[in-house]
Order: structure tokens, then sequence, then C-alpha cells
């Protein structure tokens, strides 16, 4: 019988924490959503009249989750194209926003989560300093695994890019040929940076592809964090274990105070 007193998990039992960041650690997933959703709906809008068809538009739940949240920015244009029946060229890093192309298409995603980032800052959910300075205190090693590749400007607008003993963000997914979420390469990659073999290091992701990740990669803890209570996704935390996660908490504070016992299979 579990101790209601005990804490929801022990801190000193991992070497290693890898943390997503969108959604984890920092309040932009709904900024990103938003973006993408401005993203896609300015180019389905060009491609209806280029083509003569209409286009479902991007749900920022549904779709946000399902085609882009995790996802290499390339990779998540062409899982939401590809939904909607559009296959278009690579172009290249340097396309402009407007490029019919899906460096094009990225790219204007890119520009609007930055001119955000840059006028409105990025806020940390509860807890989340708390619990990186915690684990620095405890001698423990901490990443950020994202596939953004605004992970650095994100993380020095919330104040805490200094934190972290290494970061694998996007740019490093590109420069390694790394594959995307839900492979567990990313984390794998974070875990080989901070020295720590994956059956001794814990994964924190709000993604359904992320907790896939995890346990993909065979970490010792998966940690499901549903911050969409918000958005009326009620089943998500049941969601989260079905696709990997051992424990699923609803603020990072959680896993410094202990509230409750443990809520993995």
């Amino acid at each position: 019988m579990s101790d209601p007193g005990a804490p929801l998990v022990d801190l000193d039992a991992y070497g290693g924490w890898l943390f997503d960041m969108d959604g984890v650690l920092t309040q932009t997933a709904l900024v990103h959503a938003a973006a993408w959703k401005e993203a896609f709906e300015g180019f389905l809008k060009e491609e209806s009249v280029r083509t003569g068809k209409s286009y479902a538009p991007f749900d920022t739940q549904g779709d946000y989750e399902k085609y882009v949240d995790g996802e290499p920015r390339a990779d998540g244009v062409r899982n939401f194209l590809a939904a909607r029946g559009i296959t278009l060229p690579e172009g290249s890093d340097s396309d402009p926003p407007d490029a019919r192309t899906v460096n094009g298409v990225g790219n204007r995603k890119n520009e609007l989560v930055l001119e955000v980032i840059k006028t409105q800052g990025v806020a940390l959910f509860d807890g989340a300093h708390d619990l990186v300075s915690e684990l620095h205190r405890r001698g423990k090693k901490v990443a950020v695994v994202s596939a953004s590749e605004n992970t650095v400007a994100a993380l020095s607008a919330a104040g805490i890019a200094d934190v972290f003993d290494t970061i694998v963000d996007g740019l490093v997914v590109k420069s390694l040929h790394l594959a995307g979420k839900p492979a567990p390469d990313s984390y794998l990659e974070g875990a080989k940076q901070l020295g720590v073999d994956p059956s001794q290091a814990v994964v924190l992701e709000d993604a359904l592809a992320g907790v896939e990740a995890g346990r993909a990669g065979h970490f010792a803890l998966v940690i499901g964090v549903d911050h969409h209570d918000e958005t009326g996704q009620h089943d998500y935390a049941d969601q989260l274990r079905a696709h990997g996660a051992n424990v699923v908490v609803t603020s990072l504070a959680q896993l410094l105070d202990d509230p409750t016992p443990p809520t993995g299979p």
C-alpha cells in the first residue's frame, strides 16, 4: 500500500532530467498553435484562390496535437498539408515567408512566433524554475529537448536559458539529422550529452508524440504534463498514460510538494 505522504516521484532516484519546453516549462504552446493557425490559414486561402478548391481550416486543438506538436517545423508543415491533400516543394531555409514551399510556410510561422516572443515575452508554468533549481541542488543533470528552433530565444525571454546543462533544440535536430518525435532520437541525444544512460533518466512531456518518444527510448520514467484543462481536454491525462506516460501531473510543482500518490499504470 502506497504512503499518501510519500513524494510523487523520488527526485534522487534518477541522474538526468530531460524537459520538453513548450507546454512543460514555458507557456508557449498556445503561441505556437496560434502562429501555426495564422500561417496555415493564410496559405490555404491563397491555395484556394489558386486551385479553386476549399480546404478545412487549421484546428488549434486537434490539428495542432495531431500534426505539429513536438515535430520539427518542416515536418509539421508537411504533416498538416498532407492531411489536406497538398504537397509542396521543400525549398530552402532562406525562402521568404510568402514562398509556396515547405520552408516558406514554416518561415512564416517562425516569423509570427518570434514577433510574439519579442513583444510579449515568455511566461513559465508554475513550478518550472523551482523544480529545475531543486534538481540542480541535488546534483542532477538537466536538459531541454525541444523540436523548436526558437528554444534558446524562448528560454532567454523566460530568464532560464542558462540553468540547463545542455539544450537539444530544433537546430541540433536538423544539424544531426535526427528523426523527430515520436522517434526517441532527440531525447537519446539529450541523455548522451548529459552523460546519463536512458535507464537512469526521466523525460517530461506534454505531447503524445513526446511521451511515445520517451517510451521508445526506454527511459526510466516518462512524466506526462497535462496543462490542457483550460482547453476542455479533460481526458488528456488518460491519453498521456495510454501513449506511454508512467506518471501524469497537472503542474511541475506537484513533483516538489507531493500531494497525491503516483498515477501511472
